[in-house]
């Protein structure tokens, strides 16, 4: 399988990951005008399973490191295929919360909020569970990233408490959202061999890992999903039949976007290796930053908001890029 095997090259891949996860809900936004999130998520989920496979059956079954996905998974233990699954479960239930908050907040709250909450959590989770890196300059960094997630929902605050029709129903869902997601990766980074030059008995890499991962979100979707379509957060209940009814563009759009995410995964997770889980994990959630930016910028998302909260804004974006350098020099 493919093996990272510099640092730098890491971060690189790293970068990435915060390009993909910061820029797939634009294929949402997108798609809003003539289309639910909930018929969106569904073709999102069947981007990353069919990009988690392609990756399985190319990168990690090329070259001579570590061992090839068919392999791989035939000689995994139950448990640790359980734990990627488990991972992609509990993926599932944060990331619908965070699609659900996007479609009412929008990307400028909805990422800074949930997914900055999430890297909080996520950070200190795999770090204790795997201690690589300066622990001042991480947690330091993290500590500049909770103090723009502040921010970022004060300036939200004000712009619902002025404008008719903003509902902070949008925040509370990107609270709630970047709870969970802060635990699933740990999920998926126990069930690996740490090495992965080294293979394991039993454990999986990462290219197996992320296929489990895909599986768990897919499952799982089947009965998340189908009850936010009978009971969604906004709007009316929506049927199967409106999915199958929808245009080829639609769901090529849901496709597109899920197999953006699964790319930014599949790089976080073959950096661990070099980067450490905390850092791989921490750096990719700099996605707040660009999700943020194509918000505010490009889809104009606080262009009714009250004096003031442009500096607020550009605060919390400093403060993120601040506490990322710290997260990324850690190592």
């Amino acid at each position: 399988m493919f093996i990272i095997e510099t640092y730098p090259l890491a971060v690189i891949c790293c970068i990435i990951t915060m390009l993909c996860w910061g820029s797939w809900a634009n294929t949402q936004k997108l798609a809003a005008s003539s289309w639910r999130f909930e018929l969106f998520y569904w073709d999102y989920v069947i981007g990353i399973v069919l990009l988690a496979t392609l990756f399985a059956f190319t990168l990690g079954s090329t070259g001579t490191g570590g061992r090839s996905f068919l392999a791989d998974l035939k000689q995994a233990n139950e448990s640790n295929i359980g734990s990627a699954i488990l991972g992609g479960v509990v993926f599932n239930a944060a990331n619908i919360l965070l699609g659900a908050a996007i479609s009412i907040a929008g990307m400028a709250v909805a990422f800074p909020v949930g997914i900055g909450l999430a890297l909080v959590i996520g950070v200190i989770v795999n770090y204790l569970a795997n201690p690589v890196g300066n622990s001042l300059m991480i947690f330091s960094g993290v500590a500049l990233v909770s103090v723009a997630i502040l921010l970022n929902a004060y300036a939200y605050r004000g712009t619902a408490a002025q404008a008719q029709g903003v509902s902070s129903k949008g925040l509370i869902l990107s609270v709630v959202a970047g709870v969970l997601m802060g635990y699933f990766y740990k999920y998926v980074a126990q069930a690996m061999f740490p090495n992965f030059q080294v293979p394991e008995t039993g454990k999986l890499s990462p290219y197996t890992a992320v296929f489990c991962f895909s599986i768990g979100i897919f499952l799982s979707n089947i009965l998340f999903n189908t009850f936010l379509m009978f009971r969604p957060f906004e709007g009316t209940p929506v049927t199967y039949n409106d999915y199958l009814g929808g245009s080829i563009k639609n769901h090529l759009t849901g496709i597109l976007g899920g197999a953006i995410w699964c790319v930014g995964m599949s790089f976080s997770i073959i950096a661990s290796d070099k980067a450490g889980t905390a850092i791989s994990y921490g750096l990719g959630q700099g996605a707040t930053v660009v999700a943020a930016i194509w918000g505010i910028f490009i889809w104009k998302e606080f262009r009714n908001a009250p004096k003031g909260t442009s500096a607020i804004l550009n605060a919390m974006l400093l403060l993120y890029i601040v506490g990322l350098g710290l997260i990324i020099a850690a190592r």
